[in-house]
């Protein structure tokens, strides 16, 4: 019996290797798919960030391993327990919301910071970037649809922010992110993502002192499809790659 225990506890893992390996494919290949439905002048490459948001290493690492370069966290402190057990060289990026009094463990852990959602924060990183002698990279979080549940900043305003984010010598500017609302019906989120990539290109002729626009991270689970036909060139994909989240 014990033997027969062990080897189905192996089965199991390796069935979970398995599916995250095929599920990372699956959603590479969606992303390929989705990229032929673009206009001819929209990059041509797309940044899968695999979200491990309340997913262990283990996860994390076969995810790695299967060919996942870029990991998403919402969380410090999850983030920091990874990053010192994980063992393996990837690109970190954080995409939750960043309260200022977290901002020095920010940019001591993470190489992109998604989610600047206020020039108050964007001062704070700067200030602990430049204590590090690090130069920050840093998406400008948008509020599109104008909801109390996100942060972001309104599009009204966010030119003036990109202006003061870009005066900043300890952060680079290098794009935009948004978080469309949790729609029914997925295809309500095409004409925000539409309007986002619009903003996008206007901010990319803009000719800035540091900053270079160059990413927009939108899209996740439930849409990132979509996102990647109206313009993302950057998408954050945890669920369809890991499975249900492990609270």
């Amino acid at each position: 019996m014990w033997r027969e225990g062990l080897y189905n506890a192996n089965d199991r893992l390796k069935e979970g290797i398995f599916m995250i390996a095929e599920h990372l494919h699956q959603v590479k290949q969606k992303i390929k798919a989705a990229m032929k439905k673009r206009t001819a002048d929209m990059d041509e490459n797309v940044l899968l960030v695999a979200v491990t948001k309340n997913h262990d290493v283990a996860a994390m690492r076969e995810a790695i391993d299967a060919g996942a370069a870029d990991i998403g966290e919402n969380r410090i402190q999850e983030a920091k327990k990874k990053y010192e057990t994980l063992g393996r060289d990837v690109t970190w990026h954080l995409i939750g919301h960043l309260q200022t009094n977290k901002a020095k463990q920010a940019v001591k852990y993470f190489d992109l910071i998604h989610s600047v959602d206020s020039f108050h924060l964007a001062k704070e990183l700067d200030k602990e970037a430049g204590k590090l002698g690090k130069v920050q990279d840093v998406l400008v979080q948008v509020n599109l649809a104008k909801e109390d549940s996100k942060s972001g900043v309104y599009e009204e305003d966010l030119f003036n922010m990109l202006d003061e984010v870009d005066e900043l010598a300890h952060l680079h500017l290098v794009g935009l992110m948004c978080i469309a609302p949790n729609y029914e019906n997925v295809e309500e989120c095409r004409p925000l993502f539409h309007r986002m990539y619009e903003i996008f290109q206007k901010a990319k002729e803009i000719p800035y002192q540091t900053a270079t626009i160059r990413y927009l991270s939108m899209g996740m689970t439930h849409d990132y499809a979509i996102a990647v036909e109206e313009g993302a060139n950057i998408v954050r994909v945890g669920t369809a790659i890991f499975g249900p989240r492990q609270y």
